[in-house]
């Protein structure tokens, strides 16, 4: 019997990575806990040495300044976002926003003007490690935000699965509370969760959930492995 996977993801995002489960064999539901909304921004400048972006969104828009600048952003979906867009990459996408910093560190001038493409929710670490690079201006691109309920064939839909994969610990936390709202708290939280880190668990574990699975590494290849780890657990 094929294995059905709710995925929590903004739409934008979760369509690969529905498209990788399908090729892996999983049926995949879709009911996002988070949308994605491009926020309008103003610039100091039209010109830096550096600009950065750790997500493919964004690019949603078209930032108001000279491709002439040299880009550096984390992951190979947002290479392909910028690309499209008609960016060209200053260095080969790194995998993580410390891979990124130690890229910096090496290429951006004393004194310097950083453009950092961010979105409203973010970790500070990135942003800090600029600071003190360049003088960084950072504007916020886009926001993630939460939906406010399920529709109900979404509901329905995830009500139906075995088996979720949450990708951060607010969309997890979203999940369960979108969950509540349709209904379906106690289905939900018996299926099995496979998380991306111990953090991205977190909120499923404070709540009782008796099967959470955490991937070995932070990155979507090793959250694939953990799922086809715990299946013969969860479903022989």
């Amino acid at each position: 019997m094929t294995t059905s996977v709710a995925l929590f993801r903004p739409r934008e995002a979760a369509a690969a990575s529905a498209a990788r489960l399908r090729r892996l064999g999983f049926a995949v539901v879709q009911a996002p806990a988070l949308e994605i909304v491009v926020r309008p921004f103003s610039l100091k400048r039209t010109d830096y040495d550096a600009i950065v972006a750790t997500s493919a969104n964004a690019f949603l828009t078209d930032p108001p300044v000279s491709r002439t600048a040299r880009l550096y952003v984390v992951g190979s979906r947002t290479a392909r976002a910028a690309e499209d867009r008609g960016w060209r990459l200053a260095a080969p996408p790194a995998p993580d926003a410390e891979r990124l910093i130690e890229t910096l560190k090496r290429e951006i001038r004393p004194g310097g003007h950083a453009l950092y493409l961010a979105g409203r929710d973010r970790k500070p670490t990135l942003e800090a490690a600029l600071g003190a690079l360049a003088s960084l201006e950072t504007v916020e691109a886009y926001a993630a935000e939460a939906r406010g309920e399920w529709r109900r064939t979404e509901a329905r839909a995830v009500a139906r699965c075995s088996v979720a994969l949450h990708y951060s610990p607010r969309s997890a936390a979203l999940a369960l509370r979108l969950a509540e709202a349709a209904g379906i708290l106690t289905t939900f939280v018996g299926m099995r969760h496979v998380c991306l880190s111990d953090e991205t668990a977190a909120p499923l574990r404070a709540i009782g959930a008796p099967a959470v699975f955490v991937a070995p590494a932070p990155e979507e290849r090793a959250l694939f492995a953990a799922l086809r780890q715990a299946e013969p657990v969860c479903f022989e």
